[in-house]
């Protein structure tokens, strides 16, 4: 019998070793975890009990905060292993996230994400074009835009990667949260604030004799280089694309082989039309 989406298990698909932190920990740990692991969550559990996740978006929309009990998303949505990926990607879409904890009564077993997903899409045989499913609202930036200011567009858009255009108009690369992560700096530095020991109901302000003591605390922050982001294209080298008519499983395929989360729709002279990110293609299997 022909493999089909509603067939194929999370139980199969999910990865069962999966990288976690423990409460109480820092944003530091994480942060190693993120990059070495090349992953964009991570589990927070306590004694093998699920809690919350941090992601890279945690990290990069609260630079400052170093705790993870105040990073994380508390009670975060979840599946059990039984149910199948139309199901699992019926979830991701509808709560707009990107990974699943696959839980047994509260206890962490695995974790199955859009690219797990995405790899069964690729061996399905789903020849419908792309063209379907492409999302809208791409932003794009320059490639001599500094990396801190692409952090910040992205955020204010709330996109996971953006694809960069030289002065032509023609894409030389994609930048991704995953980039910015790679690239980020932790900055320790010492900051002053004066405090006084007089108070506005005092009656003696009037004659400015007030105690003023300054008080010195450090802050620990993850920082963005101001290079420009066209320095990432060095180290990614020419981007991976897709056409319009180009068909649901080749392009997963694509995004497996070089694992990656978005193609660039282009056009035959290189103009850009559209980033198809791999959630879109979760769309063809509900």
């Amino acid at each position: 019998m022909a493999e089909t989406p509603e067939s194929i298990t999370v139980e199969e698909l999910m990865v069962r070793d999966v990288a976690r932190a423990e409460l109480p920990g820092s944003r530091d740990e994480v942060l190693e975890i993120l990059k070495t692991k090349h992953i964009s969550g991570v589990p927070i559990v306590k004694n093998g009990e699920l809690l919350g996740i941090v992601t890279r978006t945690d990290l990069l929309k609260n630079p400052e905060e170093e705790q993870i009990a105040m990073l994380m998303t508390r009670n975060p949505v979840t599946i059990t292993p039984d149910k199948s990926i139309v199901e699992a990607a019926r979830i991701i879409l509808e709560n707009n996230i990107r990974r699943l904890p696959v839980v047994d009564d509260h206890s962490l077993l695995g974790l199955i994400t859009i690219a797990d997903i995405v790899g069964a899409i690729a061996r399905l045989n789903i020849t419908t074009p792309v063209s379907d499913y492409l999302g809208n609202n791409v932003v794009s930036v320059w490639s001599d835009t500094p990396l801190s200011v692409v952090g910040a567009i992205m955020e204010l858009a709330d996109v996971k990667a953006v694809p960069i255009l030289d002065s032509n108009l023609t894409l030389v690369g994609v930048a991704s949260d995953k980039h910015l992560i790679s690239a980020s700096i932790i900055e320790d530095k010492t900051e002053m604030s004066d405090m006084s020991a007089g108070s506005d109901d005092d009656a003696w302000t009037w004659e400015s004799m007030r105690d003023t003591m300054s008080l010195y605390y450090s802050v620990s922050k993850i920082r963005l280089p101001n290079s420009p982001v066209k320095d990432i294209i060095k180290l990614t080298g020419e981007p991976e694309t897709a056409v319009l008519s180009s068909q649901v499983s080749d392009c997963a395929r694509k995004m497996k082989r070089n694992r990656i989360d978005q193609l660039p729709v282009i056009t035959n002279t290189k103009k850009l039309v559209g980033l198809l990110r791999d959630k879109d293609l979760l769309k063809a299997i509900i």
